[in-house]
């Protein structure tokens, strides 16, 4: 490991390992780079490089002075991804979540990825004067600092959250006054969709009574184009802290489907991972490294199946262009299938709903696919579009017809 900084200012960040490719680490709200720690620790993606750095006014920046805003650590943690020289993916939790979308959105060229770990809206929490007092009144109290974390966040390891209040106490009052309002009031490219158009992962720990399922389906989710939405139980808005290896896990999948070459091969990929992957790349090649040869697809939007990697293939990469938004809501494993749970837009907004039930072989490809839409009538325009726009490349009786 070794520490490097941006010219002469106090921007500093660690590196850990080596690798073509790196994944930059964003902190939350009063927390310091040594959170990713028992994380990354456990991580097993090859290939990569792991960098950490801390806000202006956390950790060993306490000093530092204003502003405490999104645009000030946008442009920060941008210069250290700038100073890498190489692609990355952005992974940030809580208020770090909103800085690592405008990093990845501001350099498109070289970010390949997003990871956003119980993500605040970008466009602000927008809570009332009442409730966020008590969050812009903790500074310096470590007390109230411990009683919002366990509020938070049920599985909390001891020594981390001792550590944590430690550091967070350290932190300057005005400071964490402003890095409240800062999430709270959010940042203008939040009320529009994401520039960031790449594949994203959005983890949520299941206690988190802060950022609720309902928040990140209404704020978060739907504003970015290819995004896969998985829970972690047992665990709140720390869910990175909680639940390292499970969180560590998901993070390795998003990973190999981001860096091929990093982990193992497609064959060796879960099927799950290789099906949203391709659902944010929308491209037939890659559905069709997911597939056996022999795959059968049958699907609401279908009047039969439709057989064969390459018939399936073309059918799924036009379908997944369809769609103005996706996101996986839920997934279960057992044995050899996959059970995903899903919403999207399409059409200007019309919502579907649907359930994927993927079986794959043992060497991991999938041999069939079931895709359940709903509602009827949002399935039928569906059906009718894709017909269209695979007219005179597959048979048009596979789709029903008005």
């Amino acid at each position: 490991m070794k520490t490097e900084r941006i010219g002469h200012s106090d921007v500093r960040f660690r590196r850990h390992g080596e690798g073509e490719l790196a994944a930059v680490f964003v902190h939350g709200f009063l927390d310091d780079q040594y959170v990713w720690d028992d994380m990354i620790s456990v991580l097993t993606t090859s290939g990569l490089e792991w960098v950490t750095l801390e806000l202006a006014g956390c950790g060993d920046r306490t000093e530092a002075s204003g502003p405490f805003d999104y645009d000030r650590f946008a442009a920060e943690v941008g210069s250290v991804t700038a100073a890498l020289g190489k692609d990355f993916v952005m992974v940030g939790q809580s208020m770090g979540a909103a800085v690592a979308e405008l990093v990845a959105a501001g350099q498109p060229e070289r970010a390949a990825g997003l990871v956003l770990l119980n993500p605040v809206p970008l466009a602000g929490t927008l809570l009332p004067d009442e409730v966020i007092d008590r969050f812009r009144s903790l500074g310096g109290d470590p007390a109230a600092q411990r009683a919002v974390r366990t509020q938070l966040s049920p599985s909390w390891p001891e020594a981390e959250l001792d550590r944590l209040v430690v550091s967070g106490a350290r932190i300057r009052a005005e400071v964490v006054r402003d890095f409240a309002d800062c999430w709270n009031t959010g940042h203008p490219a939040g009320r529009r969709h994401s520039g960031f158009e790449g594949p994203t992962l959005v983890v949520r720990g299941d206690d988190d009574g802060f950022v609720t399922e309902e928040l990140l389906g209404q704020h978060v989710t739907p504003r970015f184009r290819s995004v896969h939405s998985v829970s972690v139980g047992e665990a709140g808005h720390w869910v990175h802290i909680e639940q390292p290896a499970r969180v560590a896990g998901h993070i390795d999948d998003f990973l190999t489907g981001v860096f091929p070459s990093g982990r193992g091969t497609a064959s060796e990929t879960l099927p799950a991972q290789g099906w949203t992957n391709a659902f944010a790349a929308r491209s037939s090649d890659a559905f069709g490294e997911a597939f056996a040869a022999d795959v059968v697809l049958e699907a609401s939007a279908l009047t039969r199946p439709v057989k064969g990697r390459d018939q399936v293939k073309q059918v799924m990469g036009t379908a997944s262009a369809i769609y103005e938004s996706l996101a996986f809501t839920q997934e279960a494993v057992q044995g050899h299938r996959t059970y995903l749970e899903w919403e999207a837009t399409a059409f200007g907004g019309v919502r579907l709903e649907g359930v994927t039930i993927l079986t794959r072989d043992e060497s991991g490809r999938i041999v069939r696919a079931a895709i359940h839409h709903r509602p009827l009538d949002a399935v039928k325009r569906f059906s009718s579009e894709l017909r269209e726009r695979l007219r005179g490349e597959v048979e048009a009786e596979l789709f029903h017809q008005g």
